[in-house]
């Protein structure tokens, strides 16, 4: 589990290809204190597990299923890359609740300056989970923690101030940069209970119905 508060942004050092598999070197010094091998570090918002330590740098192993959802597979050697590691328990949590599964990938449609702060549109790869993106909520791009500004169904915007621009990458982004996204996981949970369901082998079962609610004292 992470919060969406990148800690350091790493380098990417090097990539080993074997068709959609991947391994990653990526070069660090902030987080490289305590990490050991079998850690979770989230890598632009990707959970990945540390398989490599060692001359500043760890190994992270890239699956297909990674690799198809999420734009890991777009980074070249020399790519800034959000770092964080997992929460510790009793530390504090600035951020929101961030898995570091990427639900989808979005493309920044357009940057804009307001004021102090830089306005990012971007539009989901996927409009099923749109529901999940709503106005003052949370949302996770490229592993930071961000806050809803506004949304029209087709793409929504971020607020970015000045200092996570500084200490994220980002920066780095330009209109056709693609991003991971990473909804809230409160909305999907209530969304799954709320709504029908189908079970794995494909029998609906009743999500919490207004008629349930008010058998069990809720009304």
């Amino acid at each position: 589990m992470f919060t969406g508060l990148v800690e350091e942004i790493g380098i990417l050092d090097g990539i080993a290809r074997q068709g959609e598999a991947m391994v990653l070197t990526i070069k660090a010094s902030a987080i490289m204190d305590d990490i050991r091998i079998g850690d979770s570090i989230a890598v632009n918002g990707v959970c990945l597990t540390a398989t490599k330590i060692g001359g500043g740098a760890f190994s992270v192993d890239v699956t297909p299923q990674t690799y198809r959802h999420s734009n890991l597979g777009l980074l070249k050697p020399g790519s800034r890359i959000n770092l964080e590691r997992a929460m510790k328990a009793g530390g504090r949590f600035g951020g929101h609740l961030v898995q570091g599964h990427a639900d989808m990938t979005g493309t920044v449609r357009r940057l804009s300056k307001e004021q102090n702060a830089v306005l990012i549109e971007i539009v989901p790869d996927k409009q099923d989970l749109s529901k999940f993106i709503i106005p003052q909520g949370s949302v996770t791009v490229d592993g930071v923690s961000l806050t809803i500004a506004d949304t029209d169904g087709e793409s929504f915007t971020v607020s970015v101030i000045p200092h996570t621009l500084q200490e994220t990458g980002l920066s780095g982004l330009k209109p056709g940069s693609v991003v991971n996204i990473e909804c809230d996981i409160i909305g999907k949970y209530v969304h799954a209970l709320l709504g029908p369901a189908a079970s794995g082998k494909g029998a609906e079962r009743s999500g919490i119905t207004l008629d349930m609610l008010a058998s069990n004292g809720f009304a």
